[in-house]
C-alpha cells in the first residue's frame, strides 16, 4: 500500500484574501509527500462560517491545521484566532499564523491568543517552498487532535 492510500489526507484551511498569495501557497504545497487537501477562505467571516459549517459550508470538513493571515477584510486574523481559541469545538485545531507582519505587537497578540506558531510570510516562491517543507516535516511528527 502506498503512503497516499495508507494515510488520510491532511485537511488544511488557508485563510488568505490575496489571490496571488493563495496561488503561491498552492504552488509551494505541491511538493509535499504527505497527501493533503487544501480549502481556502477569503476573509475572516468566511473562515468562521467554514469552521462552524454554516451556510454554503454546511458540508465542510474539519481542518487538521489552519494557515491564517492576519490582515484580512471583514474580520481580521486576530479576531479569527481569538474566536477559534474561545470555541470549545475548534480550540484544539493548530493555527499557524502566516502573515507579512513583523510587528512585535502582532507576534505577542497571536501567541497570547494561543497561535501554534508565527511565520513571517516569505516574499518569493523558493522561500515559501521552505515553509511548506517545514509544515510537512512538522505534520509528520506531531499528533493532531481528532
Amino acid at each position: 500500500m502506498t503512503l497516499e492510500h495508507a494515510v488520510k489526507p491532511i485537511e488544511i484551511l488557508l485563510v488568505e484574501d490575496n489571490p496571488d498569495d493563495v496561488d503561491l501557497t498552492k504552488e509551494s504545497l505541491k511538493g509535499m509527500e504527505l497527501p493533503y487537501h487544501l480549502n481556502v477562505a477569503e476573509d475572516g467571516v468566511e473562515a468562521m462560517e467554514y469552521l462552524r459549517r454554516q451556510g454554503t459550508f454546511s458540508g465542510a470538513v474539519r481542518p487538521d491545521v489552519i494557515l491564517l493571515d492576519l490582515k484580512l477584510p471583514r474580520k481580521d486574523g486576530h479576531e479569527v484566532l481569538r474566536e477559534i481559541k474561545e470555541d470549545q469545538a475548534l480550540k484544539r485545531i493548530p493555527v499557524v499564523i502566516l502573515t507579512t507582519s513583523q510587528d512585535e505587537r502582532d507576534v505577542l497578540k497571536a501567541y497570547n491568543h494561543y497561535a501554534s506558531c508565527y511565520i513571517v510570510k516569505p516574499m518569493d516562491l523558493n522561500q515559501l517552498i521552505g515553509v511548506a517543507r517545514w509544515l510537512e516535516n512538522w505534520l509528520k511528527v506531531v499528533k493532531l487532535p481528532k
